[in-house]
């Protein structure tokens, strides 16, 4: 059985998506708030190594950037922001499609991502509240 890492196409094709979202982000009206202040520089590719080790391909995140804790903590404390969320998952949804993830294996990424999403919403308050060596985020 394969792995979701494998059925996107690997690490190129995970870029692309993340490549391909953050465009679509940046050109939407609520989507774009987080990606236009100071990013970053390799955010896409340092996106692609989290989405690729949580889709089950080589531990390119936690090598080289931190862990899931370090992951929390750059999203926390920013409060609730359902809108900003769901624009950004329809986004990922769109990117998907648009770098020609077959609808099966998108569907899983998809709701991984979701997930994924939903669950910086426990730390929303502050970065203060996300412990020391949580869990990596995997699909």
């Amino acid at each position: 059985m394969s792995t979701l890492y494998e059925q996107v196409g690997g690490f190129d094709a995970v870029l692309d998506l993340c490549r391909r979202w953050h465009h679509l982000c940046l050109a939407d009206p609520v989507a774009a708030h987080p990606f236009e202040h100071a990013m970053h520089p390799h955010h896409d590719e340092r996106l692609a190594a989290y989405l690729a080790e949580a889709l089950g391909g080589p531990p390119l995140y936690t090598a080289g950037y931190g862990d899931e804790s370090a992951v929390q903590r750059m999203h926390a404390g920013n409060g609730e922001h359902p809108d900003l969320d769901e624009a950004c998952l329809d986004l990922f949804d769109q990117a998907l499609a648009d770098v020609g993830i077959d609808r099966h294996t998108a569907a899983s990424v998809s709701a991984y991502f979701r997930r994924a999403t939903q669950a910086m919403n426990a730390y929303s308050d502050s970065a203060d509240q996300v412990p020391d060596g949580l869990r990596f985020n995997y699909a």
